[in-house]
């Protein structure tokens, strides 16, 4: 089992930002594994997603402390990589901004990020995306971006 790290980014109150996984061929939250560096999840999750995605770290904060998901869920094998199938324990995070957009990508992992509204990110990648907007809140939409 691999711990893993998700990155939940919401604009204003009505748009989550995924990204296209190379790997994985589905759209996704922004996140990946921990590294030797990292000194808690929450950067971990920070990190994963300005690395994925280019947006500015000046851009977007946490929303909260606490992740607003941890998901188990068995990952196939990924030969290229010389990774057998194994399972992912992966604990995700609320950030927000008001106006940051997608930089240069990391086209090693991802093919694309977007803005999606969140009716359709929920459709796409599931309930808990909903979870990141009521963790934001209208009150932590005023601060960075």
């Amino acid at each position: 089992m691999h711990v893993t790290v998700g990155a939940l980014l919401t604009r204003g109150d009505s748009e989550v930002l995924l990204v296209d996984h190379r790997a994985y061929g589905l759209l996704l939250q922004p996140g990946g594994h921990i590294e030797v560096a990292d000194t808690t999840l929450l950067g971990a999750a920070m990190r994963e997603l300005v690395e994925e995605t280019g947006v500015d770290p000046d851009q977007i904060a946490p929303a909260s402390q606490i992740p607003v998901y941890v998901d188990y869920g068995r990952v196939p094998a990924r030969p290229d990589k010389d990774e057998p199938a194994h399972h992912h324990l992966d604990i995700g995070y609320a950030f927000v901004t008001t106006n940051a957009d997608v930089g240069d990508i990391q086209e090693s992992e991802v093919l694309g990020a977007a803005w999606y509204p969140l009716a359709e990110a929920e459709r796409l990648v599931g309930p808990y995306i909903a979870r990141a907007i009521g963790q934001a809140g209208s009150d932590l939409l005023t601060g960075p971006g």
